[in-house]
């Protein structure tokens, strides 16, 4: 019998001993951790988003981290295989906004128990607070692992260490020093989806979510990229769902000019139909002061913030506000502009970008182009997607690949 061992017990390590298991294989995990998917714990706020609904082509247009690299895994095990798999093993499933696929109890511990009951059933070992520091290799063939100061032989290993994101689950960048070891070029980790720290002190609104919002990058003139979504203030700048998408499109901008974040409060309105709804409820209220007179536009604890940064004393009656400050104030609900000081560090992350070159393994094996019976999973590898429930997909896919092939 195929003896497989898999490093790493997250979602790409855990799929990849399933579906070598359910071939038949001898399989044991090595986890530095004392229990399994610590990190698939915390995802989704603990709730797991599990993975994205979409359809294929737009399930793509999510992954901006060398997306035609999972086109073969995808093909093999994608999301609605994956779905169909969880149902039929009894972990159910729903789809929420964004297409985002939970489980029914909203309980992460939940999807782990079930991977975890899953290997058991199919008589994975799994060996707990084991530190895989090498792989063992002779003439080009992979012989076994050094693990913990003893060398276990094997036929093949799946290197799924994760990145380097959350050090605290164990993803500390353990796999990239192995795959360098055997001759694999590593592309410069980065923090893919992180917050984002400006210069601009936003204490005063920490805590504050906007939901419907446009954010746009800006370098220059140019424009890096926009979405829109949802935002939330920090003691430190910006985060929220499309704050994070917008950081991963700022890594190659930053430290060469000013990169700034323009925030558009009323995306569903053009200047002219703001225009017109700031003066029906300046008319409302024209003897209130003006920080009492936006309630109807804006969530309370923003008014006074926005009123400053356009400049117009709080205090101040509506009804003697000038047209010019009016248009100051339009401006800023539409362009509130924050430059970004840096990102995150890395270990705050949800994902790591970079990773194991794609160029150095086989996308339909998941093999290393360079040293036969050596496989990768998930997060090690040079790919990445948005929040949505896309890098969890990402993990299970190339997971189950490498699984079925080692």
């Amino acid at each position: 019998m195929k003896k497989v061992f898999v490093v790493g017990g997250g979602p790409a390590g855990m799929m990849a001993a399933l579906s070598a298991a359910m071939m038949g294989k001898e399989v044991s995990i090595f986890e530095r951790n004392n229990i399994l998917g610590k990190k698939l714990l915390v995802t989704g706020n603990g709730r797991c988003n599990i993975t994205n609904f979409a359809d294929k082509e737009e399930f793509f247009e999510n992954i901006p981290g060398n997306s035609k690299f999972l086109y073969s895994a995808f093909s093999k095990f994608s999301n609605k295989d994956l779905i169909e798999f969880l149902n039929k093993n009894g972990l159910k499933t729903k789809i929420e906004r964004g297409l985002r696929v939970f489980p029914v109890s909203d309980k992460s511990i939940e999807v782990r128990d079930f991977f975890v009951n899953m290997l058991k059933k199919y008589g994975v070992k799994i060996n707990y607070n084991c530190r895989v520091s090498d792989v063992i290799v002779e003439n080009k063939h992979v012989k076994g692992i050094s693990v913990d100061e003893s060398v276990l032989n094997c036929d093949s290993v799946i290197l799924a260490t994760g990145g380097v994101s959350y050090p605290t689950t164990g993803s500390t960048g353990d796999g990239y020093e192995i795959a360098k070891k055997l001759g694999h070029t590593i592309i410069e980790p980065f923090p893919s989806l992180v917050p984002i720290v400006t210069y601009e002190n936003v204490r005063e609104l920490m805590g504050l979510t906007l939901k419907n919002v446009k954010v746009s990058a800006f370098f220059g003139e140019k424009l890096i990229r926009e979405e829109f979504g949802e935002m939330l203030f920090t003691h430190f700048g910006l985060s929220g769902p499309a704050i994070l998408t917008l950081s991963r499109f700022l890594h190659d901008y930053l430290g060469k000019g000013e990169v700034v974040i323009k925030v558009d409060l009323k995306p569903g309105l053009n200047i002219e139909k703001l225009e017109e709804r700031v003066l029906r409820d300046f008319n409302k209220y024209q003897n209130k002061n003006l920080k009492n007179a936006l309630e109807d536009l804006l969530p309370h604890s923003l008014i006074l913030y926005v009123i400053k940064r356009a400049n117009i004393d709080p205090d101040k009656k509506v009804r003697e506000i000038t047209k010019n400050e009016r248009k100051k104030l339009v401006n800023s609900l539409k362009n509130l502009t924050f430059k970004v000081k840096g990102l995150r560090p890395i270990r705050e992350a949800i994902v790591t970008g970079g990773g194991v070159s794609i160029k150095e393994i086989n996308p339909s094996t998941m093999e290393s182009k360079i040293i036969k019976g050596l496989f990768f999973a998930g997060e090690i590898i040079d790919v990445d997607g948005f929040t949505g429930g896309f890098n969890l997909q990402i993990a299970f896919s190339t997971g189950y690949v490498a699984g079925i092939n080692a």
